[in-house]
């Protein structure tokens, strides 16, 4: 069944807010094997709204809105709906006596607005609003299917998981299994260009790729008449995938990758520490950022200046001057020092140019050395970034760090 997902509120159209409500309820309409073909966001103004309900039906037969059901003025989803689906609004006593109990309990007045709420299409399926006081509901008419819920994404989501989506099974034809598989150190041309062999022909299950800052996705989707056939050709399809580009893959199931590294860490019980010059905390942020990570993650050590590597980690002077704070020579010492403090399994270094000033043509902005003891032996890693701007570089220096210590353990 095609399908299109329509955001109503004018608050929409100036940036206001960010609308993470069509992201969610794309994904939940793949997953239900429904063929998302338009993303539409319209203003609150009736006419305008009337013509792109007529305009999606012309190619779609379900349609889902999100917002203008509260009870303001502009609030006018309900109605044009109506309009276009040949229904009329009359009082909804379930939902009229819920508000009543709810503005009781709450020791306030309901003003007259809020009763413009109650009111529902004649033949609407009607959704309860666990989370709020506009339920969302229903309309078939002729063959086509509209489905109402409000904007506030607490509430849209909720009504979406505990309504709408029991709704929705019961009208879905086949269903959609994906899996995103996520990849580092390989940029989506050169992934694209070692997976054509596979997506030169493909049918189902289907591959894409998706470039994200510093990293890309690769999304495997079948859609099949069960659950079970659609994941199986997924799971078939990922092990040739894998025969490709396994070296460059992290996660199977989406995950980003400092919750893998994480993971990894607690489980083989590995304590880790770094020692950060140009990312400057990041990498201390990102593993604290981590529930449970207590359990391995020893310290860190944001050393910027030279007297701090010198102080904090014993770097060498004279390595310093030979070499400069930037270089292989620096990077080793910053992690074998911070062995020598910590004792930690694990110890990873970064040192690097930023950027956008601070470059040379012998040591150019982006330029990163990663050092890391492991084992008993020092390694590090020589890395040119491309120099987007200074926030990618510290952040590809961080992923780079996170993958270092990946691939390590």
């Amino acid at each position: 069944m095609k399908s299109a997902i329509l955001s109503v509120g004018t608050e929409l159209l100036f940036g206001q807010i960010t609308n993470t409500n069509t992201v969610y309820l794309s994904q939940q309409l793949n997953l239900l094997g429904f063929d998302v073909m338009y993303h539409h966001t319209v203003g609150d103004n009736p006419g305008r709204l009337e013509e792109m309900i007529e305009m999606i039906f012309k190619d779609c037969d379900l349609i889902l809105t999100t917002g203008g059901l509260g009870p303001t003025q502009d609030d006018l989803t309900k109605e044009i709906v109506c309009r276009a689906m040949e229904d009329e609004l009359v009082l909804h006593r379930e939902t009229m006596d819920k508000l009543e109990t709810y503005f009781k309990k709450q020791n306030r007045v309901m003003t007259e607005n809020n009763k413009k709420q109650a009111y529902m299409p004649s033949r609407a399926v009607v959704f309860d609003n666990d989370a709020g006081t506009a339920p969302g509901f229903a309309l078939e008419h002729q063959g086509k299917t509209i489905i109402c819920m409000p904007g506030p994404p607490r509430e849209m989501t909720r009504m979406f998981q505990r309504r709408v989506l029991p709704y929705l099974e019961k009208k879905s034809e086949s269903t959609i299994v994906y899996r995103m598989i996520r990849t580092f150190g390989i940029g989506e041309s050169m992934l694209e260009t070692k997976l054509l062999p596979l997506i030169d022909g493909q049918t189902d299950p289907t591959l894409a790729t998706y470039a994200k800052e510093g990293e890309c996705c690769l999304r495997i989707a079948s859609k099949r008449a069960t659950k079970e056939e659609a994941a199986k050709a997924v799971d078939e399809m990922l092990e040739k995938v894998k025969a490709l580009i396994g070296e460059y893959i992290y996660s199977c199931d989406d995950e980003d990758l400092v919750t893998v590294v994480a993971r990894k860490l607690m489980e083989k019980k590995l304590t880790l520490s770094s020692a950060e010059s140009c990312t400057g905390g990041m990498f201390a942020a990102a593993m604290t950022g981590i529930s449970g990570i207590s359990q391995v993650f020893d310290r860190s050590l944001v050393t910027y200046s030279n007297e701090a590597k010198m102080q904090e980690l014993g770097v060498r002077e004279e390595t310093l001057k030979a070499h400069g704070a930037v270089s292989e020579e620096t990077a080793r010492e910053m992690a074998e020092g911070l062995h020598r403090v910590s004792g930690s399994d694990i110890c990873i270094s970064v040192t690097g140019i930023a950027g956008p000033g601070g470059g040379s043509p012998e040591k150019p902005v982006g330029l990163v050395y990663i050092g890391a003891v492991y084992q008993g032996k020092t390694v590090c890693r020589k890395i040119q970034m491309r120099n987007v701007n200074r926030n990618w570089n510290r952040n590809y220096a961080l992923l780079s760090m996170l993958d270092l210590i990946n691939k390590l353990v």
